[in-house]
């Protein structure tokens, strides 16, 4: 049975010496199937409330994370710890193909929630164009919501 969790996701990206920060908090659904957790929520773009993007973070072991992300841009990244791989990314320009290069994955998760620590490099052409990081946290959401 799938629970409601709190999902707290914090994302930062380096570029040129400039730092960019995301916050999001929202309610989304964590479950474990076969050994593999998977994160899900959605995401609602501030230009257009209307248009709905669904994340879904696959957790397979501590070493190899997937990020898909469904909607009118879809990508999916998958992070390797010591790998670099070539990713589908949709955007507005067009779709791109881009390098990963997973630098670190961290994961402290169970059955009840847990962290999720991910830092990795994009390129373009094999030219670098960013440092990336994330963190996740996750909480059922009614003991997020007694804290």
């Amino acid at each position: 049975m799938r629970k409601d969790f709190i999902i707290n996701i914090v994302g930062t990206q380096y570029v040129d010496g400039e730092m960019d920060k995301v916050e999001i908090m929202t309610l989304g659904h964590y479950t474990v199937k076969n050994g593999t957790r998977y994160i899900m929520y959605k995401e609602y773009p501030e230009e257009n409330r209307q248009s709905e993007k669904t994340t879904i973070v696959k957790v397979e072991n501590e070493n190899k994370v997937s990020i898909i992300r469904a909607g009118e841009y879809q990508s999916r990244l998958l992070l390797e710890k010591g790998r670099r791989h070539q990713c589908h990314y949709r955007t507005l320009a067009g779709d791109l193909m881009i390098g990963v290069f997973t630098e670190n994955i961290a994961t402290d998760l169970h059955d009840d929630g847990g962290k999720l620590d991910v830092s990795y490099s994009l390129d373009f052409n094999a030219d670098f164009a960013s440092k990336n990081e994330f963190h996740i946290d996750i909480k059922r959401a009614n003991t997020a919501l007694e804290l």
